[in-house]
């Protein structure tokens, strides 16, 4: 919610919704970042509104699409889906202009295979446009660049002229863009645009080495659980990267890159319920992880193995380098990656997976990389304190089967229940095979997989 709207309501109208938000972000200590949250999740509101755009738009013989509104709708809980507010002002996030690069009468359109690359890829992509204006555009031409942040062209070009009749969707040809020109890890813009046209579109990637030799500092101890090994590092004040199992962690949140359908008041049984993430780029441990102040196509397999930290008990000068915005009906400070003083030592806690299957999760890879190297560098002092035994508190005693890092698989499951809840050692959550029309046939299987002989007693 946007709470400078609230002196708009006037006469008979209050806006008791921003009110009991305002006093739910005033009790966690967060009032000074409702502006922040505002911007970060609206940013991501529009992001998601031009993915499910575009896969409209690039629906041949599409017959059009509803949105619930273009305005906020402040009945039902509240609704704040529009890119306007109640009163039709424009939000500050995102302006006409903005919005009707894809949503508007002649949209370029790009069908990419992926956001994240490596440098010894090519980027590849098919582009058309849709074309429902007021006249037919004969023999217009459509070109393409693929820029970075930094002004440095990895490629461009145009295909020959094309007739764009209106009513329909055309293919107009498909692109090929080495990468390996790329400096380092980057985030680069590929626009397509009709030249003397108002019609242009772009889309972000992100680019990252193929390989890191990624060896932490000998003084810092990377390590998956709070156990006497690290808790001793941080007394004798060394450094701690700390990167523990999700389901190791206290709290009932669940990590998920997508939003909350609506609110959690109204659809109390879904277990997502962030709005996105806030960040700040400039902090030093992101200086070699490319990033906005929200969420955006990167962080996609960061967030689906996530869980958000409950940080309402930790001191109140503790701030989230990644912070998850929680669902405004609760306002709890949340954090995904955080630092600290803990006895003489330092620490970062990152509530994420970045220790499986780095080879092929560059992100994941590269995230990574960026918390070492701060960690590494005279940058690396932590302003808040946190008590050790707070830190022991955000944490569940791990279960046996835990300790041994078992893994477990199945031949299905349904979203929201996969298979590691078998053995998360929570009592709430449960592994269910996948149900509905289209749900597979018996027997089922659940494999827990100890990656040793081990005695049981």
């Amino acid at each position: 919610p946007n709470l400078d709207e609230m002196p708009a309501y006037r006469g008979v109208l209050e806006a008791r919704n921003f009110e009991i938000v305002r006093d739910f972000l005033t009790q966690h200590g967060l009032l000074h970042q409702a502006h922040d949250f505002l911007m970060a999740s609206g940013r991501f509101q529009t992001l998601l509104y031009k993915e499910e755009i575009e896969v409209l738009l690039r629906t041949p013989d599409l017959g059009g699409f509803q949105l619930l509104d273009l305005h906020d709708f402040p009945g039902q809980g509240t609704a704040l889906v529009g890119v306007l507010d109640p009163f039709w002002n424009p939000k500050p996030y995102v302006t006409a202009s903005a919005f009707r690069r894809f949503c508007g009468p002649v949209v370029p359109l790009a069908r990419l295979a992926s956001r994240v690359w490596t440098s010894d890829q090519q980027l590849s992509a098919l582009v058309d446009v849709s074309q429902y204006g007021s006249h037919d555009l004969p023999g217009v031409t459509v070109a393409w660049t693929l820029r970075t942040d930094a002004g440095q062209t990895l490629g461009e070009g145009r295909w020959p002229d094309v007739d764009l009749p209106r009513g329909g969707l055309r293919r107009v040809g498909s692109l090929s863009c080495p990468l390996s020109a790329a400096p380092g890890a980057c985030r680069a813009t590929l626009t397509v645009s009709v030249p003397g046209t108002p019609y242009t579109n772009d889309w972000q990637i992100w680019v990252y080495p193929p390989r890191l030799d990624d060896l932490p500092a000998r003084d810092i101890l990377v390590t998956r659980a709070l156990d006497d090994t690290a808790q001793a590092r941080l007394q004798q004040g060394g450094k701690v990267l700390l990167l523990p199992r999700p389901s190791w962690l206290a709290g009932d949140t669940s990590g998920a890159f997508e939003p909350i359908f609506w609110n959690r008041l109204w659809f109390p049984t879904q277990t997502v319920h962030t709005l996105g993430l806030l960040c700040d780029p400039a902090h030093p441990a992101l200086a070699a992880f490319p990033t906005d102040t929200h969420s955006n196509w990167q962080w996609w397999d960061l967030c689906r193995s996530s869980k958000p930290i409950i940080l309402d008990d930790l001191p109140a000068g503790l701030s989230p380098i990644v912070q998850p915005i929680d669902d405004w009906n609760a306002c709890r400070k949340l954090g995904l990656v955080f630092e600290a003083q803990v006895e003489r030592g330092k620490l970062v806690l990152a509530a994420l997976d970045l220790v499986t299957d780095l080879e092929r999760r560059p992100v994941a890879r590269q995230l990574r990389h960026s918390l070492l190297a701060y960690m590494a560098s005279p940058q690396f002092a932590p302003p808040t304190s946190v008590p050790l035994a707070s830190l022991r508190a955000l944490f569940r005693s791990p279960t046996w089967l835990q300790q041994l890092e078992a893994t477990v698989r199945a031949d299905s499951q349904h979203p929201g229940y996969e298979a590691a809840r078998a053995i998360d050692g929570d009592p709430d959550t449960i592994w269910h095979t996948a149900y509905g029309p289209q749900s597979p046939a018996h027997p089922h299987e659940l494999v827990v997989d100890l990656q040793a002989v081990r005695e049981i007693r």
